[in-house]
């Protein structure tokens, strides 16, 4: 009885189909590149303007309207009116006028920022401030003093609060005719 159970069920259900053997192909593992360290990630040569390499040496004035990556030195006085930031291996003695400076290296000079100042972990600022918002960071270096002031209005916003005069009235003084007979008011 068993038996022909088995056999009823074997003709019954088609003929499986031997499987394939299987061949073991070793299997690439993926390279993963050893992560930066955290502030490589952080600094970043800006995508327009201007980067000065930690070779460079520069004695002298900075005028920009483009943003500026300084890994190298400088000596004299830097005006930009975009940001600064100065790479870890940046080292400045001159004094700064910015719209934001980023600091991971060294400024020796006195600084003025239209925005704000941020000095990083590592980085070091010996100079008096003066800027609308600093951000000082654990284990960042700063000796000077600091001037907090009122951020610079942007062009846009000076239009929009600029105070819309009334237009001015004008009498015009007209002149009514006077007939013959009748006395002029």
């Amino acid at each position: 009885m068993w038996n022909n159970k088995r056999i009823e069920e074997e003709s019954s259900s088609p003929k499986a189909v031997a499987p394939r053997p299987v061949v073991a192909t070793p299997t690439p593992t993926p390279v993963r590149p050893a992560p930066a360290p955290a502030i490589a990630q952080e600094v970043k040569a800006p995508s327009s303007g201007g980067t000065l390499g930690a070779t460079m040496t520069v004695k002298g004035e900075i005028y920009s309207r483009e943003e500026l990556y300084i890994d190298g030195e400088i000596q004299g006085s830097i005006e930009l009116h975009h940001r600064l930031t100065v790479g870890p291996n940046g080292k400045i003695h001159a004094n700064v006028k910015a719209k934001e400076v980023v600091v991971h290296g060294s400024i020796h000079g006195n600084v003025q920022s239209a925005e704000k100042i941020i000095i990083r972990e590592k980085g070091s600022l010996m100079g008096d401030i003066t800027t609308a918002g600093i951000v000082i960071e654990d284990g960042a270096y700063f000796k000077g003093s600091i001037d907090i002031v009122k951020a610079e209005p942007s062009r846009v916003s000076d239009v929009a609060q600029a105070p819309v005069a009334a237009p001015t009235q004008t009498q015009a003084k007209t002149q009514v005719p006077v007939m013959a007979g009748e006395k002029a008011s």
